[in-house]
C-alpha cells in the first residue's frame, strides 16, 4: 500500500493505473477508522473488481467544521489507520495536510444551495459547503470511477449525489449501509469521545428508530411519528435533542399526513459535547423495501 502526501504523487500513481485500464474506487474518510469505515473499503473492493484499485483518503477537513465545533479534538490516529487499511488490501492512501489541499488564496466553493440550508445544514451553517468543496477537490485529484460513502450521513450522501449529478462529474456514488455496535449505536469516530455515562445512554437513538420503524406501517402520520420519536429521546436525561425530522427518503422533501411512501427519520442528538447523528428509512407497509 502506497501512502501519498501530495497531489502530484497520488496523480502519478493513478496515471500508471489508468494505463492498465484499472477501475478506480475512492473512499473518502476523516480517519480514526472503525468497522463502519472498513465495510466501505470492502464494498469499494467489490466494485473495483480483482483488477481494480481502491484509494482511501484521510483528511480532517477544516472547512466543514464551524466555530466552536470539534475540529481540534476530532480523534486522530494515522498509524493505526494505515495498519487497518493495509489489512483490508487498500492499494493507496491519500493523506495530505491542509496546506496541500487548500491554497490560502482560493476563492472557489461548491454548494448545493437548497440542501445545504436544511436539516443538519440549519444546525451547522456552512458544513455542507465544506463537504461539497472537499469532495469536489478529491474527485478532481483522484478522478475515480466510483466513490463509496456511508448512509449514516444520509443528508451528506444526498448532497454528494446531487452535486455529482448537477455538475456532470461522471462519478458513480455508492451508499453503504450503517454499521452498528452490539447495542445498536451507529459506529462513529466520535463515539470514543463519549463519557461512560453518555456512551451508556447513546443507544437511545437506535431504540427510538426501532420503535418508529415498527410504528410506520400502522398508518400513523408523520407529525405523530415525529412527536413519538422526540418524546422517546427526551426521556433520556443525558440526551440533548438537536433535531428530529421525517422526510421523503428519496428527495428529502418535507412530508405530512399518513405515511404513503418510504420516509427517512433523521436524528441529531448531543451527549455532553459530542454531536451524534443517526437515521432509519421506514416504510408505510409491511412489504419488503
Amino acid at each position: 500500500m502506497e501512502i501519498h502526501r501530495s497531489k502530484s504523487a497520488i496523480r502519478a500513481e493513478l496515471a500508471l493505473w489508468r494505463k492498465q485500464d484499472a477501475t478506480i474506487v475512492l473512499v473518502p474518510t476523516m480517519g480514526f477508522l472503525h468497522e463502519g469505515h472498513l465495510s466501505l473499503m470492502r464494498l469499494a473492493r467489490q466494485r473495483a473488481g480483482a483488477q481494480g484499485r481502491v484509494v482511501a483518503s484521510i483528511f480532517v477537513n477544516p472547512t466543514q467544521f464551524g466555530p466552536g465545533e470539534d475540529f481540534e479534538s476530532y480523534p486522530r490516529d494515522e498509524s493505526r489507520d494505515f495498519d487497518l487499511l493495509r489489512a483490508e488490501g487498500v492499494d493507496a492512501v491519500f493523506a495530505p495536510d491542509a496546506t496541500e489541499v487548500y491554497d490560502p488564496h482560493a476563492q472557489t466553493i461548491v454548494e448545493t444551495t437548497e440542501l445545504a440550508k436544511t436539516l443538519i445544514g440549519k444546525l451547522r451553517p456552512g458544513h455542507f459547503r465544506g463537504v461539497a468543496t472537499i469532495v469536489t477537490k478529491l474527485f478532481n485529484i483522484i478522478r475515480p470511477d466510483a466513490a463509496v460513502f456511508g448512509e449514516k450521513d444520509y443528508q451528506q450522501l444526498a448532497v454528494i449525489r446531487t452535486m455529482t449529478r448537477d455538475l456532470d462529474m461522471g462519478v458513480e456514488i455508492i451508499g453503504a449501509p450503517i454499521q452498528r455496535e452490539a447495542d445498536g449505536l451507529a459506529m462513529s469516530s466520535r463515539n470514543v469521545r463519549l463519557a461512560p455515562a453518555d456512551r451508556a445512554a447513546a443507544p437511545i437513538l437506535a431504540r427510538a428508530l426501532d420503535q418508529a420503524e415498527a410504528m410506520a406501517p400502522s398508518g400513523i402520520t408523520a407529525s405523530r411519528l415525529r412527536s413519538h420519536v422526540r418524546a422517546t429521546l427526551e426521556a433520556e436525561p443525558r440526551a440533548r435533542v438537536q433535531s428530529v425530522d421525517i422526510r421523503d427518503a428519496a428527495t428529502l422533501d418535507t412530508i405530512s399526513g399518513p405515511l404513503t411512501r418510504p420516509a427517512v427519520i433523521l436524528l441529531a442528538v448531543s451527549f455532553g459535547k459530542v454531536f451524534l447523528i443517526d437515521n432509519r428509512v421506514v416504510h408505510p407497509s409491511q412489504e419488503a423495501p
